[in-house]
């Protein structure tokens, strides 16, 4: 297999700022406007320039797990300091997970100790995504990682190799009206791109660098970077 995923990118402001901010509560190793993993995870988080301020709840975010209640205020006490707040996106009183956002407002979650999905997961439990499960399944066979959850049209793709869980929550889900904030970056061979359209990629233009841009069965935009 050639096609990787390489990174998480999130639209920024200031990329800076938020990798500052994203290191410091993940704790890995910031390089300019990527982050480099500490862990298993297995794909940088990269935080790409944007004049454009966020508008809307992003359709992706992380989901980060808690080994205590102690540890879980921990780290929401760090994100507090670091300049992340609280928000609320409708969660009820019963909720035990804590919501927060970043300096410019990309939401994340510090999830409760014992939660069974992410047990065997690391600090970064998943990237929880609004999405079908026609996407998950194209997720699974694109990156080739095996469905480890799919009931009730949800769906969760992980790694052979471990590291975080990818998750699509199916419907109801909000409607795509812009570009997303959050893409995946991806690497591999030009036959990768006629594998992806043959699995239900579109194809919609060539960057710089060798970069083709794509959208995935759910529209949203991703990147390969072609090599070789």
């Amino acid at each position: 297999m050639t096609l990787t995923l390489h990174a998480v990118c999130f639209d920024a402001n200031d990329p800076l700022r938020l990798a500052k901010f994203w290191a410091g509560v993940l704790g890995w190793t910031p390089d300019g406007e990527t982050l480099l993993p500490a862990d298993d995870t297995g794909f940088r988080i990269r935080f790409v320039h944007t004049a454009e301020k966020k508008s809307v709840k992003n359709h992706a975010h992380f989901d980060l797990t808690s080994t205590s209640l102690e540890n879980q205020r921990e780290t929401v006490a760090k994100a507090l300091e670091l300049g992340g707040g609280q928000i609320d996106i409708g969660q009820g009183p019963e909720e035990e997970h804590v919501v927060l956002a970043d300096p410019e407002g990309n939401e994340f979650c510090v999830i409760e100790p014992g939660n069974d999905f992410l047990a065997d997961c690391g600090f970064v439990g998943a990237l929880a995504c609004d999405g079908s499960q026609e996407v998950g399944y194209f997720w699974s066979k694109a990156l080739e990682w095996p469905l480890v959850w799919d009931q009730d049209q949800e769906t969760a793709i992980r790694s052979p190799h471990g590291g975080p869980k990818i998750t699509w929550g199916g419907p109801p889900f909000d409607a795509k009206t812009e570009k997303r904030r959050v893409r995946f970056a991806l690497r591999g061979l030009l036959p990768d791109v006629d594998r992806l359209v043959s699995l239900g990629a579109t194809r919609l233009g060539t960057g710089g660098d060798g970069q083709v841009e794509m959208a995935d069965p759910d529209g949203n935009e991703f990147s390969v970077v072609v090599s070789g």
